[in-house]
């Protein structure tokens, strides 16, 4: 009965348009006060107030405003400058262009909304001068976006190694690694995706490239744009180079970041930084605003799922199923998929984590793996109809509908599945690197 009126309030909210993180806490309150009648009202303060009290989710704001500073001092077109110069030139250069800034930039901001918002009024239209039609622009680049919750630094792996971290140890230093090579595969598929989009569109005759739209680069401009990159070359090193050289935690990194943004931009870069921190502070307190609200409400959700016992017997409900891993865990790719298009990650890892980890568990399934490809399926979500946000944004950029661009996007959808499918079946791929690195 329980199960049935959580989920059943939420999805009814969810179904009238109300916002994910409103119909989290109202279909919680509503069970805690069937429940516990006044003391509902208590124990969802203190649930709310007590998943976001943890030092662990300091990282998100740091990061958040790291971000925003590297794009408010101009890091993120000097690394799309760079990129033009060394790959812009060659046949298919501007989509190499697109998804490497889009790497570099996950790794800066950590966020796929946020990367499409800082890189998309440079790159659409550059790829639209290139010959793509707008939609495919905008698809690519909402597609490339979404890397940015797997490349480390990640939020998405944050909340996933704090909500795990209730069940079974998760380290985020573990999680940040196990990213690396999955975003690089994704990057990769969406290279090869969009090269195959620009072939069947030139076997139609409907593809019309300016040939001349990016000119091969002189050695010394190849090397003025790498200089001026540096400052943002420089921040993945710093970061994961200070994390895994055990000179500060993922916590502390995030400050690192957070320090070094601001002293690039007003030492090297020389920016009038000062004039804009006001802007600054509400861009990222406003975001940080935002993921908090959605860690306390669906906090409240997730400790309604394991104290009913409800994660319990969904878990042994689905064990049941198929006696066959590989079943299990293409259901569970399903639905995550689909769960994915709908709800943004970080309710979908207070949702489904304390659900799916028991499963993975019973499975043997490393947890490490299991967050790559669960970050992987809603990162996948980002620009996936009817309600992947990175879609939205881009197609705002790119002056699209958002249906053309939904369409746009399926090549990319496609490419990452089948990456997804390979991470969930090859575990290797995850926990090559954490293992060779020694990384716990």
């Amino acid at each position: 009965m329980t199960a049935l009126l959580l989920f059943g309030v939420f999805f009814l909210l969810v179904f009238l348009r109300v916002p994910i993180a409103i119909s989290l806490g109202i279909s919680s309150l509503i069970v805690l006060v069937t429940n516990n009648g006044a003391f509902g009202l208590e124990a969802i303060t203190d649930i709310m107030y007590t998943s976001v009290a943890k030092f662990t989710l300091l990282a998100i704001p740091f990061f958040i405003l790291a971000g925003v500073i590297m794009e408010h001092v101009g890091i993120s077109k000097r690394l799309i400058d760079f990129a033009q110069a060394m790959v812009g030139h060659v046949r298919g250069g501007i989509v190499f262009v697109t998804v490497l800034v889009a790497i570099f930039f996950a790794a800066i901001s950590g966020s796929g909304p946020a990367t499409v918002a800082a890189i998309g009024g440079i790159l659409i239209p550059a790829m639209v001068k290139s010959g793509y039609r707008k939609e495919t622009a905008g698809a690519l680049l909402a597609s490339s976006g979404a890397i940015g919750i797997i490349i480390p630094p990640s939020i998405a792996f944050i909340v996933f190694a704090v909500v795990a971290g209730d069940q079974i140890p998760v380290t985020i230093n573990r999680m940040f690694m196990a990213g690396v090579i999955p975003g690089l595969l994704i990057g990769t598929a969406f290279i090869i995706a969009a090269l195959y989009v620009r072939w069947r569109e030139e076997k139609k005759g409907i593809f019309h490239a300016d040939e001349g739209a990016v000119r091969k680069a002189t050695g010394k401009e190849k090397w003025d744009a790498f200089v001026k990159a540096l400052p943002g070359l420089f921040i993945p090193v710093i970061i994961l180079g200070g994390i895994y050289g055990g000179f500060f935690t993922p916590t502390e990194a995030a400050v690192v970041a957070v320090i070094y943004g601001l002293v690039v931009g007003v030492f090297v870069l020389r920016g009038n930084l000062l004039k804009g921190m006001y802007r600054i502070f509400v861009d990222a307190a406003l975001q940080t605003a935002v993921i908090m609200i959605i860690v306390s409400a669906a906090s409240a959700f997730a400790y309604i799922v394991t104290t009913e016992q409800i994660a319990r017997d969904i878990s042994t409900a689905l064990l049941e199923a198929s006696g066959n891993p590989i079943i299990i865990l293409l259901l569970i790719n399903v639905l995550l998929l689909i769960a994915g298009a709908f709800i943004d990650a970080i309710s979908a890892y207070y949702i489904f984590v304390p659900i799916l980890l028991p499963v993975m568990i019973a499975l043997e399934v490393d947890p490490t793996v299991f967050g790559v490809f669960m970050t992987v399926n809603l990162a996948i979500g980002l620009f996936t109809p009817p309600v992947g946000l990175n879609l939205f944004v881009a197609a705002s950029i790119s002056k699209s509908s958002i249906v053309d661009i939904s369409k746009a996007a399926l090549p990319f959808i496609v490419a990452g599945i089948i990456v997804l499918l390979m991470i969930t079946y090859i575990p290797a791929i995850s926990t090559f690197l954490p293992d060779l690195l020694n990384v716990k």
